[in-house]
């Protein structure tokens, strides 16, 4: 009688289990539209940066990066995104990248008389 009841509440379990899943729907959640943006420049580096980078992560993570950052940083993490995390990066296309990066955002943005004046 045990193994009965043992047995006929593991087939009502299956049942409400399956009953369940026949009624579940993939979620559907609709992101914002993106409002950050590359620095505009005339650089090469800006072009490809939006045609690369953005496949990722949004404009706003570069602009959280420290403004002293150097070139070698952003060489060491612009190659980062191509290997492991796999970027679709061109080796020709990094230099450009990492020059626009560095320029804009980074250690060798233009002095400002702002900031040459403090």
């Amino acid at each position: 009688m045990k193994q009965h009841r043992t047995f006929m509440l593991a087939i009502a379990c299956a049942l409400g289990a399956m009953s369940g899943a026949s009624n579940a729907r993939p979620l559907e959640i609709k992101l914002p539209q993106e409002t950050a943006s590359y620095k505009p420049s005339t650089l090469p580096g800006y072009n490809l940066a939006q045609q690369n980078c953005m496949i990722c992560h949004s404009a706003q993570y570069v602009s959280t990066q420290p403004s002293t950052s150097t070139r070698a940083y952003w060489d060491a993490t612009v190659k980062k995104m191509k290997k492991p995390f796999g970027a679709p990066l061109k080796d020709e296309d990094i230099p450009a990248i990492v020059d626009y990066l560095v320029k804009t955002y980074g250690a060798e943005q233009p002095q400002t008389n702002a900031a040459v004046s403090k």
